[in-house]
């Protein structure tokens, strides 16, 4: 049997229309299931912590259970490559931040990804301050010890990150080209793990999150120099900052932002917005996220295209800091 042309174009557009329909049908009807968040690294750091704190409260916007799922490894890059694969349907969502979506392409020549190609940007969740920590008997007594004493002992000296391109590995990247020291780096898979070598002192120092360090602060196990920002935080309000302690220059924090795989349908990416907004308006939650010394975003700053902005800026300012100093990962 022979089509007539009209026919041919009628059914063969409904073929072209089908999948935008089914696309939208799905969106409609989201979430049916619950949502999976990767958290690209080891549990009981900020990355999982604030995670945790945010997907309990989008549970109860969407209907559905948010559950967080660990995925470390290669500096958060291996869980945010997992996200990027994922199917475009809102039940697979990453919490990024700088280690997986502004230093990884500097830092990884054959990474999977571009995070600000390959993600739909869902919102800004925080900002959170960065510590310089030691080991409890670390000797210098201050910061302008430290400087001096790091300067003078680099070779001997080791230092904890939660991965090649972390937050922990990129802001003592940065204090190190500052103080042009190089000292040996000891990799782990996260935050928690990196502070447990710190703590059992295997290692020296770590410049970390203060939601890592603060406990530990708290009960004697480690000590404190600096806090690279502007103004001191609550959660360790005896703890000065850099440009009190005499290192302005090293200013230094991270953030979290939540992303879905490339080509995930509008509406679906609204509702994940609508529900963050939502969480980062609630109290209890603004107190759990204070609690951790990480800053919810203000309503000006969480949208997508704030986001997608965000990590384009990072990622120039962060790429010629890592350029400079000549780090690649194997």
């Amino acid at each position: 049997m022979t089509l007539r042309r009209r026919q041919f174009l009628h059914l063969a557009t409904g073929a072209v229309a089908w999948p935008a329909a089914t696309r939208f049908a799905r969106a409609q009807t989201y979430p049916a299931r619950p949502i999976t968040l990767i958290v690209p690294f080891a549990p009981g750091g900020g990355t999982d912590v604030a995670a945790r704190i945010v997907g309990e409260h989008m549970t109860r916007t969407l209907g559905q259970q948010v559950v967080v799922q660990n995925v470390p490894g290669a500096g958060g890059t291996l869980g945010a490559t997992r996200a990027m694969r994922a199917e475009p349907d809102g039940y697979t969502i990453l919490m990024g931040q700088p280690g997986t979506h502004a230093t990884a392409p500097a830092l990884y020549p054959s990474l999977a990804y571009k995070p600000d190609v390959d993600f739909e940007p869902i919102g800004t969740v925080s900002t959170f301050p960065v510590i310089v920590v030691a080991r409890k008997d670390f000797p210098p007594k201050d910061l302008k010890e430290f400087i001096a004493y790091v300067k003078a002992n680099d070779s001997k000296l080791n230092v904890s990150h939660a991965g090649i391109g972390s937050v922990f590995f990129s802001t003592c990247l940065m204090l190190h080209t500052i103080l042009k020291v190089k000292p040996t780096w000891v990799p782990f898979n996260g935050g928690a793990p990196a502070m447990q070598a710190l703590v059992a002192g295997q290692v020296d120092y770590v410049c970390g999150d203060v939601l890592t360090t603060a406990p530990q602060l708290q009960v004697g196990t480690i000590k404190a120099y600096a806090l690279a920002a502007l103004a001191r935080s609550p959660v360790v309000p005896d703890v000065p900052t850099t440009r009190e302690a005499g290192l302005p220059e090293f200013e230094a924090s991270g953030w979290f932002g939540l992303f879905a795989p490339k080509g995930t349908p509008k509406p679906i990416l609204d509702k994940l917005t609508d529900a963050i907004d939502h969480a980062l308006d609630d109290d209890n939650v603004r107190k759990r996220m204070n609690d951790i010394a990480s800053e919810p975003a203000p309503k000006a700053q969480r949208g997508q295209e704030q986001l997608r902005a965000l990590v384009k800026r990072e990622i120039a300012r962060w790429t010629p800091i890592i350029e400079a100093a000549n780090v690649r990962a194997e």
